[in-house]
């Protein structure tokens, strides 16, 4: 269906257009342009694909991330701000799709283990290990979902998912310092939030 979707916007674009800069292309978006969408889509679809690449994400599951961020930024146009950056918007909604996938991936993974873990009758000890494991897991997810929205965001990037600073400012709209300072918060957080398992 969203393959679909695409393929009308950009059949309905004509292939003549002039360069366009992204905030005038973001407000021809949002009145629904199909050429502007086309245009933008052009100029960032390999580099958002090569992005998600980078961070540890499957060919194909990139592709699938690419494809519904730029949907989704068609089927919202109307609530596009064209005072803030649309290329960040999109990978914002990428990268939250590809945390959504790692997670889930995760999940599964910490499923299949334990099942096997259960399946092979292992010494009490080494269940014992994967208790406090799996606790200090939890303990860590629930200090991150604890901290501000923004912190949060900045944190999960620079820590987890291992985007240098400028990358994460850049595709967060911020500045670098405020990367920083979100950094230094959010590991206060998790110093305090994980006293006990030092």
């Amino acid at each position: 269906m969203n393959s679909l979707l695409l393929q009308l916007i950009f059949l309905l674009a004509s292939d003549q257009s002039k360069e366009l800069n992204d905030p005038e292309l973001a407000v021809k978006i949002k009145n629904g342009d199909h050429e502007a969408f086309k245009e933008f889509f052009d100029r960032y679809n390999v580099f958002l694909l090569n992005f998600l690449i980078k961070r540890g994400t499957a060919k194909e599951a990139a592709k699938d991330l690419v494809q519904q961020a730029f949907v989704m930024i068609w089927e919202k146009r109307t609530e596009i701000d064209v005072e803030k950056s649309l290329r960040s918007f999109l990978f914002r909604i990428a990268y939250t799709r590809m945390l959504n996938l790692f997670r889930d991936h995760s999940k599964f993974d910490e499923e299949a283990r334990l099942q096997e873990a259960s399946t092979e009758d292992e010494a009490d000890d080494s269940h014992e290990k994967e208790e406090k494991v799996k606790e200090l897991n939890k303990a860590i997810e629930k200090a991150i979902s604890a901290m501000p929205e923004k912190r949060q965001e900045v944190f999960r990037m620079c820590f987890i998912q291992e985007f240098t600073y400028k990358e994460t400012a850049k595709v967060l709209d911020v500045s670098i310092k405020t990367v920083e300072n979100h950094m230094g918060l959010a590991l206060k957080d998790m110093r305090i939030a994980l006293e006990k398992y030092r």
